[in-house]
C-alpha cells in the first residue's frame, strides 16, 4: 500500500527564513562598547553583516582598498569570485572607520596580512554575533551566526518597500527564486513574489 503513495517533493526553499525582528538587530549592535577596541572591530563587522547582508567569508575578506569612501561604496567579491560595488550606509561607513582609525586592527586584526582589516583565524559567524545575542536579550533566537543577520536585511529590506530585484543585487543571488524566498514573511510581498492564480 505504501507503495502506492507518491513520495512528497520537498522545496529545498520550502521553509520559512529565519531572521530578527528590526529591534531586536539594533539592539544586538548597540551591545557592542564603543572604548573596546574588540567591539569597535565587531560593530563595524555587524552591521556589514546586518546592513548590507553580506556573508561572513565576505567581511573577512575585505582589504582596505575595497573601499570607496570618495564614492561611497565598497567592493565585494562574490563566492564565484565576481566582484561587486555596494552602497555603504553612512553608519556602516562610520563603524568601519571608527574601528580601523584607531589602527587597533594592526594587534587583533590577522598579522599576516594588514591589508585585510576583518581577517582573522575564524570568521565572525560565531565571535562576532553569538556573545552579542545573548548580551542583548535576544532569547531562543531561530538560528545564530552570520546568517541569521543576511536573511534579517533581505527581510528588513523588502518589508521596507525594496523590490526583489533591487534585494537580489545586493544579496548577489544568481535566481530571483533566491530573493522570492524572503517574501514568504510579508503576505504583500508574497502576493507579488508569487500571484494567487487567476488573479491578475
Amino acid at each position: 500500500m505504501d507503495q502506492a503513495v507518491p513520495p512528497v517533493l520537498q522545496w529545498r526553499l520550502s521553509a520559512l527564513p529565519r531572521y530578527l525582528p528590526t529591534a531586536d538587530v539594533e539592539r544586538l549592535i548597540a551591545t557592542c562598547d564603543l572604548s573596546n577596541p574588540l567591539d569597535l572591530r565587531d560593530r563595524a563587522a555587524l552591521l556589514l553583516l546586518a546592513r548590507l547582508g553580506l556573508r561572513a567569508g565576505d567581511v573577512c575578506g575585505l582589504r582596505l582598498d575595497d573601499f570607496d569612501w570618495s564614492a561611497g561604496a565598497v567592493r565585494v567579491c562574490s563566492k564565484s569570485r565576481r566582484s561587486v560595488r555596494l552602497p555603504l550606509p553612512q553608519d556602516v561607513g562610520d563603524a568601519v572607520l571608527a574601528y580601523m582609525g584607531g589602527r587597533w586592527w594592526w594587534k587583533i586584526g590577522c598579522s599576516c596580512d594588514r591589508r585585510r582589516p576583518f581577517a582573522r583565524s575564524r570568521r565572525p559567524s560565531r565571535t562576532s554575533s553569538n556573545a552579542p545575542l545573548r548580551r542583548a536579550g535576544v532569547e531562543d533566537p531561530p538560528s545564530k551566526g552570520a546568517s541569521l543577520l543576511r536573511h534579517s536585511a533581505a527581510t528588513t529590506m523588502l518589508r521596507a518597500g525594496a523590490t526583489l530585484e533591487a534585494v537580489g543585487a545586493i544579496l548577489r543571488h544568481r535566481s530571483l527564486d533566491m530573493t522570492a524566498h524572503y517574501a514568504k514573511v510579508d503576505v504583500t510581498m508574497l502576493t507579488i513574489a508569487q500571484p494567487w492564480p487567476g488573479e491578475a
